[in-house]
Order: structure tokens, then sequence, then C-alpha cells
């Protein structure tokens, strides 16, 4: 292991919302490290998978940037992890975004996408169809305590953006709900180890709340 900076590494593997994700932490009075070199992030404090785009594609840059095996010996070694959106569908299995992909496989089961023809109701009466992507403000139901959402309730409201969400074998490791035409999975937690399907970066208090106590949680781990 490399000797521990002081700084929470962001993994820039070419893709994502490296820059916004950087820029919260720092706010937050958390030194950062945006960077894909290896020996850098092991010496970090705590690690942030972050992801926009196709899941395929992050899986080749991850692969092409000589990161897979070190993200699995990260996962493994229950140091602080933070997943976010696409950094969440990444630690599962397979994806069955554009044909079947697999994963980093920390987690078992599947990133699904959302079915076609969904409906809520509508206020007023009748429903009203579901647009794909599920994208704009949502209500979590937190299912499990972890460090990285203490002081978020039930109810708090988080910015999603994505078509596909994940589906885990084992549900105990659900941390999160939420709801949108289905329910779905919002987050996941294992040990030291927290991923979510929305954007804390993009979720103002409650957003930076998590984003916080991810951060104070590296810096006690370290």
């Amino acid at each position: 292991m490399s000797p521990k900076s002081a700084a929470i590494g962001v993994v820039d593997y070419g893709m994502g919302n490296l820059r916004s994700v950087g820029k919260a932490l720092e706010s937050l009075g958390f030194p950062v490290a945006v960077t894909s070199d290896v020996s850098v992030l092991d010496g970090c404090r705590g690690v942030v998978l972050p992801g926009v785009g196709a899941f395929r594609d992050c899986m080749d840059n991850l692969r092409k940037g000589g990161l897979l095996p070190f993200l699995s010996d990260y996962l493994a070694s229950d140091r602080p992890f933070l997943g976010i959106c696409l950094g969440l569908q990444l630690l599962f299995s397979e994806s069955e975004e554009f044909g079947r992909h697999e994963g980093l496989g920390f987690l078992p089961g599947k990133v699904v996408r959302f079915p076609a023809g969904m409906t809520e109701p509508r206020q007023g009466g009748g429903e009203r169809r579901l647009k794909i992507p599920h994208m704009g403000w949502n209500r979590i139901d937190v299912t499990l305590e972890h460090p990285v959402l203490e002081g978020i309730p039930s109810g708090s409201h988080f910015y999603f953006v994505h078509s596909y969400f994940v589906a885990p074998a084992d549900r105990s490791v659900v941390a999160a709900t939420s709801s949108y035409g289905i329910d779905f999975t919002a987050a996941v937690a294992s040990g030291n180890r927290l991923a979510v399907q929305f954007h804390p970066e993009k979720s103002q208090s409650a957003g930076l709340r998590l984003l916080s106590n991810f951060g104070r949680l590296s810096r006690e781990a370290g």
C-alpha cells in the first residue's frame, strides 16, 4: 500500500462527473486528487468512483487505464469507497445495457433497464406515462444504517439521471430505495463501502451532507 495522503481520490477514467464531484468535496474542506494513477489512488484516504455514460464504455476505459485490478483490490480491502451513478452499477456482475457486459463483480446481481410503459397516478385522476430516463428529483427511503447516510432521513430528495438500475442478488446490501413506476435500489452498502444511483454533487444540502459524511469517514479511517 502506498503512503497515505490526506486526499480523497476521484478515479479519472476519461468519463463522468469528475470535476463536479471533486469541487463539491473541496467546498466541504476535503483535499481531492482527481487521477488515474493507481499509486496515488492507493495512497488516498478514500476513493470515489463517479460515472456518467454507457456501462460498456466505462468498463473499457477502466480496463485500458489499468484500473480494474486496483479497484478489485481496493473494494476487497473495505477501505472507504463511494460509487456514484454508474459507479454503483459497475460494482455488479453484469449489465444488459446494449448487450451483456461484465462488471467488476464485487456484488452479485444485474443492471437492468426500467420497463417500457410505466405509469403513475395523475393528480385529478387517471395515469401519466413515465419517461425514460428517470431524470430529476426523487425521494429515497433509507433501509440500512451506514455512517455515510448519517443525518439523511427517509424522505430526503436527491437528483437522479438514469435509464438502468441495479438488481442485487443479495438484498441485505440495499441501503436505500426509491420509486419510479417501480421500486428500485437507490443505494447499496457493505462495510465502509457505499454506492448510490443518484448524484449527491447535484443534490444540494442532502447531497453535501452525504459527501461530508464520506469525507469524515475517510479521514477517520485514515
